[in-house]
């Protein structure tokens, strides 16, 4: 992999509230995790951050408190800024766009546009309420959707089948404001013609699609807007709160804040440059034809980071010497609910991210939200699932892996790296691995599919715990000392490698890893089997994961709003019906992976009489070996069928948790195969 210059952003956070933990899983914790893993394999990298802090909900919450808008701001802004470190981001720079760099930036733009003659007045009807004795901007009107019949559309745009209209074509309007049937009234605005770059930005869509793999959430939400075709777009709103339009008789009029905030993007990178003392760093970044540009979205972003932010940067480019650069790619993530339902501050459903890194350390909860991406569909955060998976893979697959080494290593080898002797069959697979997987997660990272590269960091895990098992260091330290200092170098080599591939991830947690085994990370293409040289010192051990116990987690199910506790839907079924299933015991005596298939096995199970081939959808839950030996319940009377050209006769029984991993239901070794399942 060839190094490469890369300029990462965020979508800037609202500061008018905390973050929760559906914003982390959205446009940030992703982000993240690309970009330490970016840094870690030698690219310029930078990360762009800050506070989106102009717009209505601004200053309505400064009217409920009585202070002005700058006291909502900063409070926010320096709340999340610190939620945000402490969860352990690593921006370049967090900014503002309250600044004066930012106000001056966007109004570069709005004049650059309308001296070109690409802004123009016109006269238009907005929503107005009168009680409020205000217009109303689009996110404060709320009624039905013309085109789907979605009950929660906002006036301008609806967020369930990404329809834009125009204000009068939303069907029962309410303020959110003052609850009132809001009236439509003339008003006078700026328009930027986006509806002019519909073929061009339907172009270069098409373009990066075909060169960089776009997700197909992403590209189905640009259709739909291409579908109903782009319209001009007013760029200035009737309010006292933002930043002023840079024109003479504008009085009462500000660029709106749609327009303004993904330029701070831009000025944040000036005030980054600056502060390194480098004025013009900022155009290597935004302005280098050899730098890519990624922008970390939550869905609800799209549009504004897919066609009307490339819009108005084409648009500067047509007119201008300088250059700027257009996004890459857009991974726009889907939503996090939690509990099976929408985060709400009003009903009290949700946790904010400050309120839970006061309860628990940041990794755990950095793991679970990072193996449960929204990548291509919502999904859910539940507290049963984050002790889980602190307590059955942090804990007892890594940290026990870690812990298990260390203990050898301090015991019986002076806290040093051991020698490495003979090599077997199974050392030689671990070392394998060791230089497989570091390539096969950085593809992943490469691709934005975050969630299969965790699995598979934890899939190593699994292995190298295997190993230690198989290898029998108890055994071997007894009878010849040489090849259990084979398995302990090994498994040092692999706590290395572990703390390397994990780091994105957890942090944390990987800095204590690498302070045990004394050591610093080295480049991702580095790692291997040598990182760690024989006579190498250790430090003193320490338990990485502490377990979580039911009644911590409990506590926090009880916080939640017994009104909103999502009940599941069962659907009956007669005993006649539930007869016709028979079950059995089997074991599986073979697995091996189906060509072009990244989710088959090909399975050999052994019933009382017979062998049997099923194909099986785990392969990203289990590695072939994993599955040999073990006792499963399987369907018997399933109808055959053939999967990739291969013949399945039955079908295997699994629990799916919460981020799609599949666990096999395992019975007890005595309970003899062939034996019925009632």
């Amino acid at each position: 992999m060839n190094k490469e210059k890369v300029l990462v952003t965020s979508a800037l956070p609202y500061a008018n509230g905390p973050i929760h933990l559906g914003h982390l899983s959205g446009a940030y914790l992703p982000a993240d995790i690309y970009v330490r893993y970016k840094r870690l394999k030698g690219d310029d990298i930078i990360y762009i951050c800050g506070s989106d802090e102009h717009g209505v909900p601004i200053t309505i919450s400064a009217d409920k408190e009585k202070v002005s808008p700058n006291v909502i701001i900063d409070r926010y802004h320096e709340k999340n800024k610190a939620a945000f470190e402490k969860f352990g981001m690593s921006f370049d720079i967090y900014s503002r766009t309250s600044l004066p760099i930012h106000h001056k930036t966007a109004q570069e733009f709005f004049k650059k546009f309308h001296e070109n003659g690409l802004l123009v007045e016109k006269k238009s009807m907005h929503f107005y309420d009168n009680k409020a004795n205000m217009f109303l901007p689009d996110r404060y009107v709320e009624g039905t959707c013309p085109r789907c019949g979605y009950e929660e559309a906002r006036s301008d745009e609806c967020e369930k089948c990404g329809s834009l209209y125009e204000p009068q074509e939303l069907l029962n309007p309410k303020s959110k404001i003052s609850g009132d049937t809001p009236e439509l009234k003339e008003t006078s605005h700026w328009y930027f013609p986006l509806g002019k770059y519909q073929k061009f930005l339907e172009d270069y869509i098409q373009e990066m699609n075909s060169n960089y793999g776009w997700k197909d959430n992403v590209l189905q939400y640009c259709k739909g807007w291409f579908k109903d075709g782009l319209k001009d777009r007013a760029v200035t709103r009737d309010l006292d709160w933002g930043i002023k339009v840079p024109l003479p008789n504008s009085e009462g009029k500000v660029i709106y804040v749609w327009f303004e905030a993904v330029l701070g993007y831009i000025s944040a990178t000036k005030i980054f440059s600056e502060n390194l003392n480098k004025p013009d760093l900022w155009k290597d970044y935004w302005q280098g034809k050899d730098t890519k540009y990624i922008a970390f979205i939550g869905k609800d972003n799209v549009v504004f980071h897919t066609i009307i932010f490339p819009a108005m940067l084409q648009a500067w480019n047509e007119n201008s010497e300088t250059k700027f650069i257009l996004p890459q790619n857009v991974p726009a993530n889907e939503f996090l609910n939690f509990e099976g339902k929408k985060f709400s501050k009003s009903r009290g459903w949700g946790i904010d991210v400050d309120e839970f890194l006061e309860l628990f350390p940041a990794d755990p909860l950095r793991y679970t939200l990072a193996s449960n991406l929204p990548e291509n569909k919502d999904t859910d955060f539940y507290w049963k699932e984050f002790q889980a998976k602190n307590n059955n893979e942090l804990a007892d697959i890594l940290g026990n892996f870690i812990n298990r080494t260390f203990i050898f290593a301090g015991k019986h080898f002076n806290n040093e790296v051991p020698s490495r002797n003979e090599l077997s069959e199974i050392d030689n697979k671990m070392l394998n691995d060791l230089q497989v997987y570091p390539r096969k997660i950085a593809e992943l990272f490469e691709n934005y599919k975050i969630k299969d590269a965790v699995l598979e960091m934890m899939n190593l895990t699994r292995n190298a715990n295997k190993y230690f098992n198989d290898s029998e260091p108890w055994v071997t330290v007894k009878k010849d000392k040489s090849i259990c200092g084979t398995t302990i170098n090994i498994c040092l080599q692999t706590i290395y490698t572990l703390a390397e591939i994990f780091s994105p991830v957890i942090p944390f947690s990987s800095k204590k890893i690498f302070s045990m085994l004394n050591s610093e990370p080295t480049e991702w293409l580095s790692i291997g089997i040598n990182n760690l040289k024989v006579g190498h010192k250790l430090n003193k051990s320490e338990i990485l994961f502490k377990k979580i116990e039911d009644d911590v987690i409990q506590v926090q199910l009880d916080k939640l709003p017994s009104s909103e506790i999502v009940k599941e839907k069962i659907h009956e079924i007669s005993f006649e019906d539930f007869s016709k299933i028979k079950l059995k015991i089997a074991k599986i005596v073979s697995a091996e992976s189906i060509k072009k298939s990244n989710k088959l096995l090909k399975l050999k199970v052994e019933l009382k009489n017979e062998t049997r081939q099923i194909i099986a959808g785990i392969a990203q839950s289990y590695s072939p070996e994993e599955l040999i030996n073990k006792k499963v319940v399987i369907v018997s009377n399933l109808k055959p069928a053939k999967l990739f050209g291969e013949l399945s006769e039955g079908m295997i029984l699994a629990v799916e948790n919460n981020t799609g991993k599949l666990n096999v239901l395992e019975v007890d070794e005595n309970i003899a195969i062939g034996t019925d399942v009632r």
